[in-house]
């Protein structure tokens, strides 16, 4: 399961599919406070919710290095969680998880956040989360999904 944290950072797809299923104040779940960069509050190109802020990691540097490897949201994105100690990376992008791996963050995806919601007894059931999830244009194995109504206690 994972920590909760004082912090839960959220990349771009996180808050496009969150969005999507009205489900946004799910980010809560994990943290006292949400948090992105600017350059991901930009890609997300709509109003955020007044208690998701925006911060920018203050070496640039991490952020460029990182970008070697990633796009520049995924990479601002760990390069504030590097910065942010007790936080949490949502990150869906494998690329980017490896990264956050190796770089040993505490990260999870959107359907990780989703399933500590259920856990923490903030959803009663994933299943409908799901259903909306599967009429959005996000495409995920049909594996990863059954792994979490598993988890949930759902299949």
């Amino acid at each position: 399961m994972l920590p909760s944290s004082e912090i839960v950072i959220a990349d771009t797809s996180c808050l496009i599919l969150l969005s999507k299923i009205d489900q946004l104040d799910l980010l809560n779940v994990l943290g006292r406070q949400a948090v992105v960069t600017d350059i991901i509050a930009n890609e997300f190109g709509h109003v955020l919710p007044h208690w998701i802020s925006v911060a920018k990691a203050a070496d640039v540097y991490y952020q460029l290095i990182l970008e070697m490897e990633l796009d520049e949201g995924e990479a601002s994105a760990i390069a504030l969680a590097l910065e942010k100690p007790n936080s949490v990376l949502i990150i869906d992008d494998l690329k980017g998880r490896r990264v956050a791996e190796r770089l040993r963050l505490d990260y999870s995806g959107t359907f990780g956040l989703i399933l500590k919601a259920k856990q923490s007894g903030a959803l009663k059931s994933i299943r409908p989360l799901i259903e909306k999830i599967e009429r959005t244009d996000f495409r995920f194995s049909t594996k990863l999904i059954e792994t979490i109504l598993r988890e949930a206690g759902e299949l």
